[in-house]
This record gives structure tokens, sequence and C-alpha cells, in this order.
């Protein structure tokens, strides 16, 4: 037999105030009974049959365990790669505190959502760097999008074909877990200002291999200004430079490989739908074994305990008769 529960200091301490007062009160009845000589014997069995119901009770609150059970536990997950753009327009404030502080925390909500897959990060700009490849392990995760920023890949533009090119080939070289395509995910965050030239055959490529893409907007239609060391960022006429969400190159993208657009603005933020969306994608099984375990019965014992209880208070004992 197996215990769930362990008794405490606390409990041990309760227990034996509460059996040092019964058993002074058991005493004084029975010293009371011999002073009127009565029959203890009644008093003796009502002892004994409280004695039982309370270490049934006792015994029903650590939770016996016993019996074989068998059990299967399958283990079902997907793969997912997020593609973040890290070009300075992501400084932009139109969303507060700034594009790449919300996504940043935005990430985090879906890592924990998403904790019993597997996730990797990838960041870009006009070019395309591995953060951190596919792995259960969120607390890294979580690690490397706090260390996020601009400064960390050349700023030439934005390209999404790199990312998405670099999620599909590791999606789909790595299949030491998954074999199938329709769990593999893969979610582009950007402003939306692509300036890449082979995206389109790159979605094609993500279409045809099944993997599911997902884009998110950051930004609004107004836009902002580009906050910089010095100020603001400038054009070669030295006038500001307002960047603005250009939705429509991500809601076409999404709809050519089957996917959906998202987006987070002043006034919309759709994360908790593109969790939605990622909990629709049909998982695949990665692991599946008997596991044989035993069953908490403490009902039996808790059974048996109130029905002494029941018992107990039908039955009285009368110690002097008028």
């Amino acid at each position: 037999m197996k215990w769930v529960n362990t008794i405490g200091t606390f409990e041990i301490i309760i227990a034996g105030a509460f059996l040092l007062l019964y058993i002074a009160y058991v005493w004084r009845v029975i010293v009371t009974t011999r002073r009127l000589d009565l029959p203890a014997v009644r008093v003796v069995i009502k002892t004994v049959l409280r004695t039982v119901y309370f270490g049934l009770i006792v015994t029903a609150l650590l939770g016996p365990s016993f019996g074989d059970a068998s059990r299967e536990v399958k283990t079902v997950g997907k793969d997912i790669f997020i593609c973040i753009d890290l070009s300075q327009s992501m400084n932009a404030v139109d969303v507060q505190p700034s594009r790449l502080a919300k996504v940043k925390f935005e990430l985090r909500n879906i890592v924990e959502a998403f904790n019993s897959d597997r996730i990797g990060l990838i960041m870009f700009s006009s070019e395309a760097y591995m953060q951190c490849p596919l792995t259960y392990d969120n607390n890294a995760l979580n690690l490397f999008i706090q260390t996020l920023n601009t400064d960390m890949v050349p700023n030439y533009g934005t390209d999404f074909g790199p990312p998405l090119e670099m999620a599909t080939e590791k999606l789909i070289v790595d299949d030491t877990v998954i074999t199938q395509s329709k769990s593999k995910i893969t979610i582009l965050i950007s402003d939306g200002e692509d300036f890449g030239e082979n995206t389109d055959e790159i979605a094609e490529e993500l279409e045809s291999e099944g993997i599911t893409l997902f884009t998110l907007g950051v930004g609004t239609k107004q836009g902002s200004k580009i906050p910089t060391r010095n100020g603001f960022k400038t054009d070669r006429s030295g006038n500001d430079v307002i960047s603005q969400l250009n939705s429509r190159s991500l809601e076409d993208l999404a709809e050519n490989t089957g996917g959906e657009y998202f987006e987070i603005n002043e006034s919309r933020n759709d994360v908790s739908r593109l969790i939605s969306a990622i909990n629709r994608v049909e998982g695949e099984m990665r692991d599946s074994k008997q596991v044989d375990a035993t069953q908490n019965r403490y009902y039996y014992f808790l059974g048996l305990a109130l029905f002494l209880m029941v018992i107990d208070v039908l039955f009285s004992v009368k110690l002097i008769k008028l």
C-alpha cells in the first residue's frame, strides 16, 4: 500500500492533543462509573468505536493507494519556429512601450501556452540567424527572448525570405521526433515592411511541405518615428522616417500559404487568437507507453468511518438510570 499524503509536524501535534484530551475524557467517565458502581463495558465499547472511526478518517486523509491500474500515457506535441523581425523599425513606439518590447512580452505568453511543445527562435532583418534551435527548455527560450534587440542583426532593410527558408529547412530536416508536416508551424512577426525578392518562392515551399504559417503584424497605420541613440532616424534629406505597419504583405503571405494573419496595434491584440489558432493545429503523438499506477481508495475508509459515526450517534450509552 502506498500513501498519497504524509503526516507533518502540525498534524502530529493536533492528533496528539486530541488523543490526550480524549483519553482524559474516557478516564473521567470510567472513574465516574466506578464511583457509581456501574458497568464500564458500555463506555469501553463507545471508546473502541470512536477510536476506530477516528483512525479510519486519518487513514482516508493520508490517501491509501493500492491495486494495480494500467494506464496509457501519450505525448502529443508540435514543432514551432518563431521568426521575429529585429530591423530598426521595430523600435517604433506607436505600440507602447515599443513594437519590439510588446512582442517580447507576448512571446513569453506564447511560450507558456505551449510549454509541452518544441519551440525555436529565429531573428532576422535583411538576413536570418538562429537564436535558439527547437527546444523543450522554456527557461532558456525566455532568456533568449529577453536579450532580443535591434543591434543583434545587420539593419539593411527587412527580408521575409531568409527566416522562412531557415525555418522550413530546420522543420524538414529535424525529423527525429516529429515526422508529420501538419504538426509543424512557423510564426512570422514583423511590421510588414518586406524588401525581399524571393518571399513568394519560399511561401510556395512552405505550402508544398504542409507547414502552417501564421503572420503577426505589429504597429499602426499612422506609424511613428524610429528612436535612435541620437534622436530619431532620418532619411537622406534629413527628414524623420515614419514607420507604418504594412499589413498587406503579411496578410497576403498568410493567405497564400493557407495560414492566418493576426495583429497587434494601439487598440487590438490578437495574441490570444493566435494561441487558439495554434491549438487547433493537430499535434502528433510522439510517444506512447503503458504505466502501472495505483489508485487512491480513500473513499473505502471514509465510508466505513461515516457508517461507524452514524452508529455512534444513534446508539447512546446511558451511564445512570433514573
